[in-house]
């Protein structure tokens, strides 16, 4: 099914050459260095490939406060997209969604929607345990995403790779043209 004009306007007015942090939050990875790091290095390739900027980068253990600090690090640094993945589960020590989804001004409550559909494709009915979400805050897009390379990958190549920058554009209120809002 073909794109509305609408949306092809969006897009195509979307911001460009964005600046990305990489967070990975996983008490597992933490204290070994960047070595193992496959989602970490999923996510750094797709950005890339796709045009992007990788400026920051980091592995953290599962730890809201350091959560907290890393993101508004990131985006007082000028990053556009921060993309967390790592703790967004339903273990005691996935701290993810509770430290962050306090921080969004506005939430993006399709993308964990549209997640978790694609998800069910894969890994069915476990799906539901995902708890990926994403917000605005400062003017940057927040995106939690499960720590798996697959969750990492499905989410940047189906989801956010292709609409970030009409999704910033919305949200920073930049407009071209006569476009219209999508409520």
């Amino acid at each position: 099914m073909p794109l509305s004009t609408t949306v092809e306007e969006h897009r195509a007015a979307g911001v460009k050459g964005l600046k990305f942090a990489i967070i990975v939050a996983s008490d597992r990875l933490h204290g070994r260095g960047p070595q193992g790091d496959v989602s970490g290095d999923a996510a750094s390739r797709l950005v890339s490939e796709a045009g992007h900027v990788v400026a920051k980068r980091s592995l953290i253990p599962n730890d809201a406060v350091k959560l907290v600090e890393e993101v508004v690090s990131a985006i007082e640094e000028g990053v556009d997209v921060v993309v967390v993945s790592g703790g967004t589960g339903l273990g005691p020590s996935d701290v993810t969604v509770e430290a962050l989804t306090p921080l969004f001004e506005k939430s993006i409550p399709g993308f964990g929607e549209l997640f978790r559909m694609l998800s069910f494709s894969a890994v069915g009915s476990a799906a539901m345990l995902s708890r990926a979400g994403a917000g605005i805050y400062r003017g940057s897009a927040v995106f939690l995403l499960p720590g798996s390379p697959h969750a990492v990958e499905l989410a940047l190549s189906k989801l956010i790779l292709p609409e970030v920058g009409h999704l910033l554009a919305e949200a920073r209120g930049i407009r071209r043209g006569a476009s219209h809002g999508h409520g």
